[in-house]
């Protein structure tokens, strides 16, 4: 068939996770069925989706064990009848079709083809998307992203290098020498702790990474795995737990799973005693103008399921209190889905019923980048590593936020005033609330960044 003449490519609809740095995939199989590809535990925005396309969703494809979010899966197959595929080597404690290489499902006029490609995960496969033998599209999941390769250690330390050498030998062996024009849809992306994406880009080629991917252009094998390893940062420990919970299979959802039942004063007071953490998700400005002893400042924003599981252990009870005007069902949501279930509701009346009982709070003193005095007590950076390095304020101490996981503060501190930091100040107040339940004192969060500071005053910043 002349190339002009070839049938059109499937609809391949990408449902981005940002928060999370994921994208999930809902491919359009040509007669009214679709299949979902690595779908989050929330099946709304793939059934949305559908139900707009008039589509049926056939199958949920899984690509590995996800170590960063509970898989949705088995809420598409268990509530709208879609059958799971996913490699065989995963054992699955729920209903599904267990593939392995070279195995291919017929899509009914598409075919899937299973290719292995272990690294990221030791049951890590890839799907081929074929028309007859034209391929269409590569699921790499996270075998293969946008200018890096999805990070080897998440299944184990003991199993760290011997799966960056495996994922090396996936590329070559098996992806690389597919077609150059063939799209790639990675499952990993910008924003996710499983990997280090170079850009902001969530699809690429199999030409593109030939040409732009710096771990392909290792000359050998060691220098890939030193390379791939030298790469890797901190990730949430909540990745430790994930896999086994999607092998077993997520709870589902009950009908009422996004509301947060209202929770009086004592009663929230009473969840406390009893060991419950007290999460005010309010953005940084409402924080600091009042808040609950001890509570943990996490605003809700995008990446707040990320530092929920960061520092705070899923077994242990959530009350929450949230302003008017903020989404509640999108906080149960990113609860949800990294498998925080115990949420026990949220403060009624928010901060005005806690004031209006007459209930102690905490103010916490904001201050522009510019207002920064190295003089006036030490200055605590707690980005990542590798922003720090970016550059960082003279004389900074930088502690990763995710360090002050526990009960304890990571780093010894002088006495005196302390002024935390981030690149916004997200982050900064997060830090600031654990520094308060430790006792802290005299602390103040900086509303911006190096950056912003370097501006205002000229001065340079320090790298490291």
């Amino acid at each position: 068939m002349d190339q002009a003449e070839e049938p059109a490519s499937p609809t391949i609809h990408p449902v981005v996770d940002e928060g999370l740095g994921n994208s999930a995939y809902l491919v359009e199989l040509g007669d009214g069925r679709a299949l979902v590809v690595d779908p989050a535990r929330d099946p709304t925005p793939y059934l949305e989706l559908a139900r707009w396309r008039r589509l049926k969703i056939a199958y949920a494809v899984e690509t590995h064990l996800h170590a960063d979010f509970l898989t949705g899966s088995r809420e598409l197959a268990a509530a709208h009848g879609a059958q799971v595929l996913a490699p065989r080597a995963s054992q699955l404690g729920f209903s599904h079709r267990g593939l392995q290489d070279g195995e291919e499902v017929d899509l009914g006029g598409l075919t899937l083809r299973v290719l292995a490609t272990p690294g990221h995960a030791p049951e890590h496969v890839s799907y081929l998307l074929l028309d007859a033998a034209r391929p269409l599209g590569l699921f790499s999941g996270g075998a293969l992203l946008v200018g890096t390769v999805a990070r080897t250690d998440l299944a184990g330390p003991e199993l760290t290098a011997p799966l960056a050498r495996a994922a090396y030998r996936s590329l070559r062996q098996r992806l690389l020498p597919l077609p150059d024009e063939l799209a790639v849809y990675p499952t990993h992306g910008a924003g996710s702790f499983c990997a280090a994406p170079v850009g902001g880009e969530r699809s690429t080629t199999i030409g593109a990474e030939h040409r732009q991917n710096r771990l392909l252009a290792a000359p050998d094998e060691d220098t890939f795995v030193a390379q791939l390893l030298a790469g890797f940062g901190t990730y949430p420990p909540y990745f430790l737990r994930l896999r086994d919970r999607n092998r077993v299979g997520p709870e589902l959802l009950s009908r009422d799973w996004r509301v947060l039942p209202l929770r009086s004063t004592d009663q929230v007071r009473e969840c406390l005693a009893g060991g419950g953490v007290l999460v005010d998700a309010r953005p940084v400005a409402a924080f600091a103008a009042g808040h609950i002893p001890g509570a943990l400042s996490i605003a809700l924003r995008p990446q707040f399921a990320s530092w929920l599981g960061w520092l705070i252990d899923d077994t242990q009870p959530l009350v929450f209190v949230l302003g008017d005007d903020q989404d509640r069902g999108e906080l149960a949501r990113q609860c949800r889905t990294i498998g925080y279930d115990h949420l026990v509701g949220e403060l009624a009346g928010g901060m005005t019923a806690w004031q209006a009982a007459d209930l102690p709070q905490v103010r916490l003193p904001l201050v522009e980048a510019e207002q920064v005095d190295h003089q006036l007590g030490v200055v605590l950076d707690v980005r990542q590593a590798s922003e720090v390095a970016g550059g960082h304020l003279p004389g900074a101490v930088a502690v990763e936020l995710g360090a002050f996981a526990g009960n304890h503060v990571p780093v010894q501190l002088p006495a005196g005033p302390v002024t935390v930091m981030c690149a916004h100040g997200e982050r900064a107040t997060t830090a600031a609330s654990l520094l308060e339940r430790f006792g802290r004192q005299e602390l103040q969060v900086v509303v911006g960044g190096p950056d912003d500071w370097q501006r205002a005053t000229g001065q340079a910043l320090a790298r490291r």
